[in-house]
């Protein structure tokens, strides 16, 4: 039964008192970037923000909705797969440590459906038993968000991933006038909910917050090419569109580190000044990077043309093979912050297009 809320400050304070760390969207350095809040004053309120291919720019809005904005750089499973981690050191005499850390207790505030369909893609490649991935992932508490205005770059319809949230939050909320029309998924959810103060949230207003969702994923401009995409891009393998891409792309990897479901990682050695300690670590890496596919003679992807083409066929195509899904959640922060402007939906078209002339 849905309920409102008229203020998020109680639901962040119970968690904080349950022990959680409430991580939450922030305004810093010209962004809406993730961190851990202390209240719901915290949120970036009256923020939202213009996006283009290549543009991220923050704009005030003309009231304070807490949620009028659209995915940032980060998204949460940074939190739940953080980019470096420390496997172990190795003393001189051979004495291995791991790390003796506390796992923590994250509360996410404000998750989209795009990043909540993204964690559900993670635990099915990263939740391996005993994994430090499912450690985090299962003392983490979820607060997700319907969004009821769609960021310009955003094509979570296509994918199947919004703008209202899917299956796996234990709160959910729609932003209104009136409050935060909130629903639990879980018993821990309802549990939460019964320790707050809250009102009946009457029909009328559940139908203007469905209607007010709804209408987000209308306005959507963006869409991926209706059909099988994996038969697409298996199809696709030789054509000269490739070639005008990597024309573009200066191989940065941006894409790749802002995408919620990119996963690759890679482990590097060091040791202190004096040789008597040597350090493993676990960092993220990228398929754009020039080693990611070194094999003896060189990398077996040495041209940009063949970087991008791993990277858009993988997460559209053969991710499918791997997952028996697409890796595509279309929250479009590879088309933010893709310093040339690349568009994933603009080059999946083409190749579309290109295929339906053939």
């Amino acid at each position: 039964m849905p309920i409102l809320l008229t203020s998020l400050e109680p639901l962040v304070a119970t968690l904080r008192a349950d022990g959680y760390r409430v991580v939450g969207p922030t305004v810093c350095n010209g962004a809406i970037v993730l961190a851990e809040i202390e209240s719901a004053a915290a949120l970036p309120h009256g923020w939202g923000v213009t996006l283009e291919p290549g543009g991220y720019r923050l704009r005030r809005r003309p009231d304070e909705q807490a949620f009028g904005h659209s995915a940032g750089p980060q998204s949460f499973t940074s939190f739940l797969h953080p980019p470096r981690t420390k496997l172990f050191s190795i003393d001189r005499d051979g004495s291995v440590t791991e790390p003796d850390e506390e796992v923590p207790r994250y509360a996410f505030l404000g998750v989209r459906g795009c990043d909540l369909k993204a964690i559900a893609i993670q635990d099915r490649v990263l939740g391996g038993p005993d994994s430090g991935y499912a450690r985090r992932r299962e003392r983490c508490f979820i607060v997700a968000v319907n969004c009821t205005e769609p960021g310009e770059t955003c094509f979570c319809v296509s994918t199947g991933s919004g703008p209202d949230t899917g299956p796996g939050y234990d709160v959910a909320l729609t932003e209104m006038p009136e409050g935060y029309v909130a629903d639990a998924g879980t018993d821990a959810g309802w549990n939460l909910i019964d320790r707050l103060l809250y009102e009946a949230a009457e029909p009328a207003l559940t139908g203007r917050a469905a209607a007010a969702v709804a209408g987000a994923g209308e306005r959507m401009r963006r869409r991926l090419p209706a059909g099988d995409l994996r038969a697409l891009l298996a199809g696709s393998l030789e054509s000269p569109r490739w070639d005008v891409v990597a024309g573009r792309c200066l191989s940065c990897g941006n894409c790749t580190m802002v995408c919620p479901t990119c996963f690759c990682t890679t482990v590097e050695d060091t040791t202190d000044l004096t040789g008597e300690i040597a350090e493993r670590w676990l960092r993220w890496d990228s398929c754009f990077d020039l080693d990611f596919s070194y094999l003896h003679g060189g990398p077996v992807r040495a041209s940009t043309r063949s970087r991008y083409r791993q990277w858009l066929t993988h997460k559209l195509g053969t991710w499918h093979d791997q997952f028996g899904e697409s890796g595509c959640v279309g929250c479009g922060r590879c088309i933010a912050w893709c310093p040339v402007g690349i568009d994933i939906t603009e080059e999946t078209a083409a190749l579309a297009a290109e295929q339906q002339e053939e």
